[in-house]
């Protein structure tokens, strides 16, 4: 196979989104040498030697449901402040390039007499067809579209045989969107990270056929800011001796993750996979945490967090965070460190969950490790044996 350092498509379901607006402004800005790469982890000085594709080894291209070109959105981040704009001009090329390989994605309904398997097909042929075109080595398809409302379970998303004949049943539904997404990224035989907590890959049938088609995967949904704080944060006061009573949370966001975020069924997906780490690092089941859609704030998102713990001798303590940060600016260096690491994985024979992954998410598979700095010591040590 092909070494990890080879031309690697890099495959955005939700590429018209910000996030990957900005990942696709942000990897020409890189490989032009128009910024420098802070914060990327794999450009960190622990992977040196680490044989990963370069920033210009890396091409894009998407599946989106949107017809707004990344350069219309690029231009809206400009307007609202989170993209200099000598950056937008100087890379606008790249983006219209990127732009040409987005094709049609999929969020329901199916045709008549058509079935979810078609459709996964359909999105497995953009995905080889895509590495024909520009002679790719292997394609990394990551999800950055809008959060889905949990699924619910069904006896086929446990057993491979079962769900790949319910999904070709025409009309039946037995998939979200965002799990047919991922069934294509495993007929087509791409890597497939999963940052949004919808279901996507995160059905155990998924998982088993990523695993038998020999296919790398990540997930569930990014640690970009609040969670990632908090999971650096929590063990210090379990190192310290110091009981956490009680972790509250809110968070306040617009933009396009806001708006999906309002909806109650939405929302419940992200609140899972933030808190979950959380508790498991505090023990404590005190960890109430809202969402609320501010419009007026765009991508920017706003954290607050209050701990309260208890310390020698009964004693109080209260500890007071805020978080504010651009999230596609989080985000997507995070999108370009995960396409970089599961083309290593792919090139390595490595088949289903890599678990040393886990450090870019709040939920993540394979590993029952949360704390941030466990997460990290685990990345680079299973990076380093490829050098």
């Amino acid at each position: 196979m092909t070494g990890a350092t080879a031309p690697t498509g890099v495959w955005l379901v939700g590429a018209r989104g910000s996030v990957g607006t900005t990942a696709a402004l942000g990897l020409a800005a890189l490989a032009e040498g128009h910024a420098p790469p802070e914060g990327c982890v794999t450009a960190g000085p622990a992977f040196d030697g680490v044989p990963l594709p370069g920033w210009r080894d890396l091409v894009l291209g998407g599946h989106d449901v949107s017809d707004v070109s990344l350069t219309k959105h690029a231009e809206a981040l400009v307007d609202a402040g989170m993209i200099p704009a000598p950056l937008l001009a100087a890379t606008a090329h790249a983006l219209d390039a990127a732009d040409a390989e987005v094709r049609p994605g999929y969020r329901g309904p199916l045709a008549p007499g058509q079935s979810q398997r078609d459709v996964a097909e359909r999105l497995a042929a953009d995905l080889t067809a895509f590495a024909a075109r520009h002679g790719l080595a292997r394609v990394v398809v990551v999800d950055v579209s809008s959060t889905e409302p949990p699924v619910d379970p069904l006896p086929e998303h446990t057993d491979p045989r079962a769900l790949e004949a319910a999904a070709s049943e025409p009309g039946r539904q037995v998939l979200p969107p965002s799990s047919v997404a991922a069934w294509a990224a495993v007929l087509a035989g791409a890597a497939y990270a999963g940052f949004t907590p919808s279901a996507g890959m995160g059905l155990p049938a998924l998982r088993a056929l990523a695993a038998e088609r020999g296919v790398p995967v990540a997930g569930q949904d990014g640690k970009t800011g609040q969670t990632w704080l908090r999971t650096a944060l929590a063990p210090a006061f379990a190192d310290r001796g110091l009981r956490v009573l009680s972790w509250a949370g809110t968070n306040l966001l617009g933009g396009g993750d806001g708006a999906t975020l309002a909806d109650p069924d939405a929302v419940r997906s992200k609140l899972a996979t933030k808190t979950r780490g959380l508790r498991d690092l505090t023990g404590t089941d005190v960890t109430p945490l809202h969402i609320d859609h501010v419009p007026d704030l765009g991508d920017v998102k706003v954290a607050w967090d209050h701990v309260h713990a208890r310390g020698f001798l009964g004693s109080r303590i209260t500890l007071q965070t805020t978080w504010s940060a651009h999230d596609s600016m989080l985000a997507a260096p995070m999108v370009l460190d995960l396409a970089r690491l599961l083309a290593l994985a792919h090139a390595r024979g490595e088949a289903g969950v890599v678990p040393a992954l886990g450090f870019f998410f709040k939920d993540p598979w394979g590993s029952d490790v949360h704390a941030a700095a466990d997460q990290a010591r685990a990345l680079v040590t299973w990076a380093a044996t490829a050098r």
